[in-house]
């Protein structure tokens, strides 16, 4: 009974797609936030392109950085 376990993983790893830009979004910003489900990592980590997550992560830090900074002029201008 162990071989159809074995091939129902092997077709569920295999029917996986590689992560598109929408998935690489939400899961950049799950990771951020630190609410990335397991089945999710998992899929990012298989089938994922690291650079692809690399850039997604810088991006997300960069516009991140400067939206707190904008945010914080934004509110000490109204003092």
């Amino acid at each position: 009974m162990e071989k159809p376990q074995d091939s129902e993983n092997k077709q569920d790893s295999t029917t996986m797609d590689k992560p598109g830009f929408f998935t690489l979004i939400v899961s950049t910003f799950a990771a951020a936030f630190g609410v990335q489900t397991d089945k999710n990592r998992e899929r990012d980590f298989q089938h994922g392109n690291i650079y692809s997550f690399i850039a997604a992560g810088i991006i997300f830090t960069v516009f991140f950085v400067l939206g707190t900074v904008f945010l914080v002029k934004f509110i000490l201008a109204g003092d």
